[in-house]
């Protein structure tokens, strides 16, 4: 597991969400386009650190950073999947019609209703849950390792120093998981 140093400043949470019928759409160019426009803009509003994130084609992983006495991050998520459901939503209806509970619910065919988040608790708790949100293309199969996939922030880690280029290709890492 790398070492991470962070600066704690607010409670930090991990996140997944998952694609409505885990429909590999999520990594399609305007939906990807999408999404990073409302964080952009749901961040504006309401400010947050990204410290880790991966796109996959049916879901997402993210590690956030709320501001200090800030624990809204329901809020923030209704407004990014509102954003890129409305916008892309009649899109994506092709072969997936709305059921009567999706209606009822105002549900898109982009996200499934509900994400799973979990507090980070310390300082390794947080670097596992980084070094998951990194390994989950190489994982799922997706990548030969983690810089191959190009919908991280892997990338932005390598650049900052703190992982090698050829992390996630290793023994070590193809060993882990998170329970």
């Amino acid at each position: 597991m790398s070492r991470y140093r962070r600066a704690r400043t607010g409670t930090t949470y991990f996140f997944t969400l998952v694609s409505y019928a885990r429909r590999p759409i999520l990594c399609q160019e305007p939906i990807r386009k999408l999404l990073r426009l409302a964080v952009q803009n749901v961040r504006a509003r309401r400010p947050f650190e990204i410290d880790a994130w991966v796109l996959m084609p049916d879901h997402l992983h993210c590690v956030w950073t709320l501001p200090e006495g800030d624990r809204d991050y329901s809020t923030r998520w209704a407004q990014i999947k509102r954003t890129v459901s409305r916008f892309c939503g009649e899109d994506m209806l092709v072969g997936h019609p709305v059921s009567e509970s999706r209606r009822k619910h105002r549900d898109s065919v982009i996200w499934q209703r509900r994400f799973y988040e979990h507090q980070i608790v310390d300082e390794d708790d947080f670097g596992r849950h980084v070094d998951y949100v990194h390994f989950n293309p190489v994982r799922h199969g997706h990548a030969e390792n983690a810089a191959s996939w190009p919908f991280s922030t892997f990338h932005r880690y390598v650049r900052a120093g703190l992982l090698p280029a050829d992390w996630g290709g290793s023994a070590q890492a193809q060993s882990m998981h998170l329970e």
